[in-house]
């Protein structure tokens, strides 16, 4: 969706008087947000935009990330595509490991009934690489990436 189709979106739900009032904007600029770009590759200004930009151009996952939290969440980046017919029950195993893998890095940091920062930063570590590799099992399952017309009719292995 792009940033002015979302900003639409959003003043179906929000009042753009109040989003005026909030921010310090008068309420036109508030709806020029809602204003497709002129030219391809154009923008109409809005945060949106600009958040958008300042990501492409940094390439810092620390700004999503800092978005997430002023939405009460967390960033979690997309995992890489998973390569076509690999065999279902390993990448189920990798996600298993993975999971034993944070819950052996949470037994180890709370062994002593204390984390420390560092042991919190592992935690997370550990978290996210979980996230990833399940939402790249997940995103793979909803292409149909392990769906019955992807393995042989005689064999039943992937083609």
């Amino acid at each position: 969706m792009e940033p002015h189709e979302l900003m639409k979106e959003v003043l179906k739900r929000t009042s753009a008087k109040q989003i005026a009032a909030d921010m310090g904007l008068s309420l036109s600029l508030i709806y020029k947000w809602t204003e497709s770009p002129m030219k391809e590759g154009g923008t109409s200004g809005s945060p949106l935009d600009r958040i958008g930009e300042l990501v492409r151009s940094t390439k810092d996952p620390g700004i999503p990330q800092w978005v997430c939290e002023q939405a009460g969440g967390f960033f979690i980046r997309n995992p890489k595509n998973l390569p076509p017919n690999r065999p279902l029950i390993p990448l189920t195993n990798d996600i298993v490991q993975e999971f034993a893998d944070m819950l052996a890095t949470i037994a180890q940091s709370s062994a002593d009934s204390v984390i420390t920062k560092e042991e919190a930063r592992k935690i997370r570590a550990r978290w996210e690489e979980l996230k990833s590799v399940t939402e790249g099992f997940v995103n793979a399952a909803e292409k149909g990436t392990f769906s019955a017309d992807k393995l042989a009719p005689a064999a039943g292995k992937p083609v």
